[in-house]
């Protein structure tokens, strides 16, 4: 029944196969159960609830898009926009954490409706595959940045922005070690190389002391109590103006972190058919689920995690490969201890990897045509710089239309992307004057 349901020999894969997929992607992206209390924390909020917020509604909307939709994509709360959650609004705007969570669940409730009538699946399908390629290799570029800074290899440098960072570290070494290991691996054409890459230098990690083993293998799960339902209670502060700006900033990063995270994961893996995402509908509908159920919860915005690329890069094809990333989220409720062994500079050499392939990505862009050239340039070296993924899509997605009018080839931009320019000039406004 799973086989048929699945379609494993039609997509060329097997439970097997699917199940290192699973556990790769969730390896890959377990930090967030413990990077998103930490952020949220800041604001005031419950470490432990949002613990428990953030692998339920992890394992719920990933189930929903790996069993619903049927695609290889897993969710979580996003990175960026909790910073912002915490330190923009909660922080710097002096805004209590459930009237923020409210903000969340109103903007939730807007991206639903935006799913239900097709218009995120329409605005998907209206972006030039040219500019689609480009936000694939853009994420690549920014999983492999945010690998390079978690393992220490780079980091802030007051002379030159950025440069190497100490690599006389062990911590860091251990990283180069993962990333000469995993790299090995791959160019043998090893199955599974890169979730065999974080197993040996976990394993190295733990014999030469650099990861403490676990002190406990199973721990209670913390109470929800404190964030469940926050976001009802604080809805009757939320209708005012300082609240507009917030609430559409967490629609459109949402919107956009997520749009690009699913076409650049979805064109590196293959799974794109004529420039569109079949079953797109479904895949956005679990996101849009992920957000409600989220802020109810209590914790910030979902989004399609581009770490999802490492379980398709071991073999993952089908919604199977989901549905047992969601199963390890809800595992590692219970054993949370366990946790701690894959630590930053375990995981980094992954995402250093995945980065690499979904470069590859950038091949497809028509180089020779100016517009769009530099449109896909800005989109790709947006995201590591701006350190945001909706960020990177902003400033080439204002440039590309306006490229292509000045050229005298305006008619040949679908509609929507002007549409799309001019609502990201008013984000990009919003945020620097919320910056």
């Amino acid at each position: 029944m799973i086989e048929r349901y699945f379609k494993l020999s039609e997509l060329e894969t097997s439970l097997r196969t699917e199940f290192v997929a699973g556990l790769t992607t969730f390896v890959s992206m377990a930090y967030i159960l413990f990077v998103n209390p930490s952020v949220l924390g800041a604001a005031g909020m419950d470490k432990g609830a949002v613990f428990t917020a953030t692998g339920l509604i992890a394992a719920i909307a990933t189930i929903f898009m790996g069993a619903v939709a049927r695609y290889p994509f897993a969710i979580a709360p996003g990175l960026g926009v909790n910073a912002f959650f915490a330190y923009s609004v909660v922080i710097g705007m002096g805004v209590r954490w459930q009237t923020a969570l409210a903000g969340v669940f109103v903007a939730g409730v807007i991206f639903w409706i935006l799913t239900v009538l097709r218009i995120r699946e329409t605005i998907i399908n209206a972006i030039p595959a040219d500019l689609k390629a480009a936000i694939a290799g853009g994420i690549g570029l920014f999983i492999a940045m945010i690998g390079l800074v978690d393992g220490g290899i780079i980091s802030a440098n007051k002379s030159t922005i950025i440069g190497w960072g100490d690599w006389s570290n062990p911590q860091v070494m251990l990283t180069i070690f993962g990333v000469l290991v995993s790299f090995a691996l791959f160019a043998r054409k090893i199955p599974g190389a890169i979730f065999i890459g974080i197993a040996i230098t976990s394993v190295a990690g733990l014999l030469t002391g650099l990861i403490h083993a676990p002190s406990a293998l199973v721990a209670g799960v913390p109470s929800l109590k404190p964030t469940f339902g926050q976001a009802i209670f604080g809805l009757q502060d939320v209708f005012t103006f300082q609240m507009v700006p917030v609430i559409l900033t967490f629609l459109l990063v949402a919107f956009f972190d997520t749009a690009g995270s699913l076409v650049g994961i979805a064109r590196s893996g293959g799974f794109l058919v004529n420039n569109e995402l079949p079953r797109a509908g479904k895949a956005l509908m679990a996101d849009s689920i992920g957000m409600l159920g989220g802020a109810l919860l209590g914790t910030s915005p979902t989004t399609a995690f581009v770490e999802s690329s490492t379980g398709i890069a071991v073999g993952g094809r089908s919604g199977l490969t989901s549905v047992f990333t969601g199963i390890f989220f809800l595992l590692a409720l219970f054993f949370s201890p366990l946790l701690v062994v894959v630590t930053s500079h375990v995981t980094a050499p992954a995402l250093i990897v995945v980065g690499v392939l979904m470069a590859a990505n950038l091949a497809a862009v028509n180089w020779e045509d100016f517009p769009i050239a530099a449109s896909a340039f800005l989109t790709v070296i947006g995201m590591p710089l701006a350190y945001s993924i909706s960020d990177g899509i902003a400033i080439g997605f204002i440039v590309y239309p306006f490229l292509m009018l000045v050229t005298g080839r305006g008619k040949k931009v679908h509609p929507i992307m002007y549409a799309l320019a001019v609502i990201f000039i008013g984000f990009v406004y919003v945020l620097q004057t919320n910056h």
